[in-house]
């Protein structure tokens, strides 16, 4: 859709669908390379803008404080089933409205305010929520934090410190081990989280917001049945609406209920949940697995393309949707910031990020986090992930001249138009 008014149901409302039109057009125009997103399928859009919207369902099928909710309870009930069946897991709930509150939720349900949490250090590769000290998470509970080994010439370094880490919980005695990242290219066995946590009586959690379509689809080891309390977000390697699920044993089922709703929300978005009921049915085909692991070898490509620049990958390389971008080797004076702002000029979309030991600011940054998750998606294989890190390399290099931009910004626009996340039948839906 190039015109708003090509949409009926915004036509009267021309400044909003202005706003969406361009929003459309910026996605399929440019590379969309941040781990975090992805392109949702159309029937995922047509869920989540559906009548459901309309409806308050504060509760769960079959015990809600409003009438009127018999296609609610419905449309949870198959939301939970097809998440529990998805991942094999006893127990679902679907309401978190994000990746946050589920892990918020979690640890309403098996801790108490003030116990010790074991989690990954955020400027190491772990997550807000994880305690950072601005979050409600770090207010709340008394976190510890383990790391990552150091770099190795070798790329063996950088890898998540099971010494370190066992050294911690038999030193802290925590309530709860948290494992799962928000920036960490390698796969997380979920093994010797439950070894350590066991060592030392402790809960475990897994955070699998990022990796979490990738274990739908075999492309990642599952933590379930191994964790005790398995959150995730839908959106990301998902493909599904934005949203958090929380997944768990039997035994934990009623707690995590109770945290979910009244703990710390109201009223659930049930036209969402109707939208992650269709994403859980999507990833259950046998063509979901299939993406999973193109995911994983474009994002090997991309990794290898850019090593071949001049770049150095943190942890040597990717072992799942992840590159994570040591700038400093190819230019000692370039930050994350001013990357992220010229590859934006030239329509390659990213994140600045810290690397392990970095001593730029979280504002700033001596790296970038790029993903393949959205392009796998739109249909990019492994040979327009090398292009990709031909020409993000191309950009950085001619940073200073506006020429050098235009030109990869042109032809971006090239490869974009063979890619169209959203071709023209579908336009309309897209921004609906």
């Amino acid at each position: 859709m190039n015109s708003p008014d090509a949409d009926d149901a915004l036509a009267g409302d021309p400044e909003v669908a202005a706003i969406l039109a361009s929003e459309l057009e910026r996605q399929r125009s440019t590379v969309q390379l941040i781990a975090s997103e992805n392109f949702t399928s159309r029937a995922v859009l047509a869920a989540t803008a559906s009548v459901l919207t309309n409806k308050y369902s504060e509760g769960y099928p079959g015990r809600r404080y409003y009438g009127g909710n018999v296609f609610a309870d419905e449309v949870e009930s198959l939301a939970r089933e097809r998440a529990r069946t998805l991942f094999g897991a006893a127990h679902a709930n679907v309401q978190p409205h994000a990746g946050a509150s589920a892990n918020l939720a979690a640890y309403l349900a098996l801790v108490e305010p003030g116990d010790t949490i074991l989690a990954m250090r955020l400027d190491q590769g772990g997550h807000l929520t994880h305690g950072s000290p601005v979050s409600i998470t770090g207010k709340s509970y008394r976190f510890v934090s383990y790391g990552v080994t150091p770099a190795a010439d070798d790329g063996s370094g950088e890898r998540i410190d099971f010494d370190q880490l066992r050294d911690l919980a038999r030193t802290e005695r925590p309530r709860l081990l948290v494992a799962g990242t928000t920036a960490y290219s390698r796969v997380i066995d979920p093994r010797p989280f439950r070894e350590i946590a066991d060592e030392v009586g402790a809960l475990f959690m897994f955070d699998a917001a990022h990796p979490a379509g990738l274990i739908a689809g075999g492309a990642h080891p599952s933590p379930v049945g191994i964790a005790d309390v398995v959150t995730l977000t839908t959106h990301k390697t998902l493909r599904g609406p934005r949203g958090g699920a929380i997944l768990c044993g039997e035994e934990h089922a009623r707690a995590v209920d109770a945290a979910v709703f009244p703990g710390l929300q109201g009223g659930p978005l049930e036209h969402v949940i109707a939208a992650k009921a269709v994403a859980f049915g999507e990833a259950a085909r046998p063509e979901f697995a299939r993406y999973a692991a193109q995911v994983v070898g474009n994002a090997a490509a991309l990794a290898a393309s850019l090593a071949d620049e001049g770049f150095r990958l943190v942890s040597g390389g990717t072992e799942n949707h992840q590159v994570l971008v040591d700038l400093r080797a190819f230019d000692p004076e370039l930050t994350g910031k001013e990357a992220q702002e010229v590859l934006d000029r030239a329509g390659i979309t990213c994140n600045r990020n810290q690397i392990p030991d970095d001593p730029r600011s979280p504002f700033v940054t001596s790296g970038l986090r790029l993903g393949t998750p959205a392009e796998t998606t739109a249909g990019m294989g492994e040979d327009e992930m090398r292009a990709v890190g031909a020409l993000l390399a191309r950009v950085l290099r001619g940073r200073s001249d506006e020429r050098v931009v235009a030109q990869v910004r042109s032809e971006v626009t090239e490869l974009c138009a063979r890619f169209d996340p959203y071709p023209a039948s579908e336009r309309a839906s897209a921004v609906r």
